[in-house]
This record gives structure tokens, C-alpha cells and sequence, in this order.
């Protein structure tokens, strides 16, 4: 089944550009853009990198980095969660295993 495409006007840093996706994908577009928009702001507005593709580079660099900290995080909460189901578990089996024998 082909999906509808559709073509999004995007400005960032005051220069506009054209892209196409899917069209149950234009909203994240649209807030991924702006997110890329306020974090390429504040970069040039900070004054410490001069140039657009500097700027870019960094935002990306700045945002790779706050995603690769969040999966770190969600792999160490999901090893946390995994340890107390897995004692969880243990408890219950315990728990049933005495239960059966006080039935016998």
C-alpha cells in the first residue's frame, strides 16, 4: 500500500526548506524541526561558533550526545527493572512451592 507524501515547508535559522514524508510522519517532522531550530539558535546566539555549518555540526553533535546519555539510561532502568521482576519471580515460586507442599 502506498503511504501519502507530504511536502513540508521547515524553516530553520530564518532559511526555508522543502521535504517531503510520510504524512503520518508530518507532525514529528514539524517538531523535530523546530527542536533542531531552538538548539541551532542557541548555539549561534551563544556567540562561541561562528558559521552555519559549524553551528549545525555542533547542534548535531550536541544532540547524538543527549540521545546516546538517554539510551544509556534506558538500558540501566531496564536492567533495574529486569533484577526486581526476576527477584519477583523468585519470591512468587518460592511463595507457591511452600504452598504446595503445606497442601501434600
Amino acid at each position: 500500500m502506498n503511504e501519502m507524501y507530504a511536502h513540508v515547508s521547515i524553516r530553520i535559522l530564518e532559511k526555508e526548506y522543502q521535504v517531503s514524508c510520510p504524512a503520518s510522519e508530518k507532525a514529528d517532522l514539524m517538531a523535530s524541526a523546530e527542536l533542531l531550530n531552538e538548539k541551532m539558535r542557541e548555539i549561534r546566539d551563544s556567540g562561541k561558533v561562528i558559521g552555519l555549518d559549524r553551528v549545525a555540526v555542533m547542534a548535531a553533535l550536541n544532540m547524538a550526545n543527549e540521545l546516546l546519555q538517554r539510551t544509556d539510561d534506558d538500558r540501566e532502568l531496564k536492567d533495574i527493572v529486569g533484577l526486581r521482576v526476576k527477584a519477583m519471580r523468585e519470591r512468587l515460586d518460592s511463595a507457591l512451592d511452600a504452598d504446595q507442599q503445606l497442601n501434600l
